[in-house]
């Protein structure tokens, strides 16, 4: 009886978000409200301009510390960014490497597989993307793809992201034996604030071309997307590669977390543990409290 009342919100809550349009000239009622403390967002008011400018510098200039010292003792970091639909991802990539040799940092953002690479072993063109001695690659979105929008949308079977669930944590283990330090990061927003901040893309006609077929329907699949997120931080949060998740519903907040991140799960010459300073532990948390929380809200 419960699973059919639960099987009946969800009809219910998925009508609703159909129900969105985001080339409306405004959004629904109390959405722009809700936004910021949406998703369990524990700040009702965004960081300060001014704080976060002095921040983000000092933890720039870190980084510009650690890529020298990544670059002559030879070490080789995978830094996996993964998260919901305008979650921010590509505003914390850009911060994170503004100021950093392009030789030794690099974004790699697939685009969606040729015939050849469809025919490949999944997990190759990734494996062809990983770095030499002295770099460091950005993944904007990964492999994991095939835990979150592959299935939500049926671009792959249900067999195939079983099996992906079952090996990635083998991977990945391969390439920390193999001395790659792999950083992964998820990017959770609530469904309001998704809501506002995919509005206001289609509304800037300078941001409109961020906008994919599949972000039209990203409100949609908000469930579907909460059940694939949850199953595949379950099934890949490893000792060799854990995940760590940050609620990003503020983006000023995001962008110093995901860099202050970066610095201190990495060990390199000349480190400031000062000017990294520490976590913030509302908003940044390992996975497994993350689930134990409830992981991704239906709501």
């Amino acid at each position: 009886m419960a699973d059919d009342k639960q099987s009946k919100n969800n009809k219910a809550g998925a009508k609703g978000r159909r129900a969105f349009d985001l080339t409306t000239d405004d959004l629904p009622d109390g959405v722009e409200k809700r936004a910021l403390q949406s998703g369990r967002f524990p700040y009702s008011e965004k960081l300060k301009g001014k704080a976060y400018d002095k921040e983000l510098r000092q933890l720039q200039v870190e980084l510009v510390r650690m890529l020298a010292s990544v670059k002559k003792n030879g070490q080789r970091v995978v830094i996996v960014l993964e998260g919901r639909d305008a979650a921010g991802k590509g505003g914390a990539i850009n911060r994170l490497i503004a100021h950093l040799n392009p030789r030794s940092a690099h974004v790699i953002a697939l685009s969606k597989p040729t015939e050849t690479e469809a025919g490949q072993w999944y997990f190759q063109r990734y494996v062809s993307n990983m770095p030499t001695a002295g770099q460091i690659a950005i993944f904007d979105r990964s492999w994991y793809n095939r835990a979150g929008v592959e299935p939500v949308f049926g671009f792959c079977t249900p067999q195939q992201t079983k099996r992906f669930l079952e090996e990635a944590p083998h991977v990945e283990a391969m390439l920390a034996r193999d001395g790659i330090r792999l950083i992964k990061i998820f990017l959770t927003i609530g469904r309001e604030m998704q809501m506002k901040r995919l509005h206001a893309r289609w509304r800037d006609p300078l941001a409109r071309w961020k906008l994919s077929d599949i972000d039209f329907k990203a409100i949609e699949k908000w469930d579907d997307y909460s059940h694939a997120y949850d199953a595949m931080l379950e099934a890949t949060d490893r000792a060799e590669a854990p995940w760590t998740i940050i609620r990003a519903n503020d983006k000023r907040r995001t962008r110093l977390e995901v860099i202050r991140h970066v610095l201190l799960s990495l060990d390199y010459e000349g480190k400031d543990k000062k000017a990294i300073g520490e976590a913030d532990d509302r908003i940044v948390i390992d996975a497994q409290e993350y689930l134990r929380d409830g992981g991704e809200p239906d709501r």
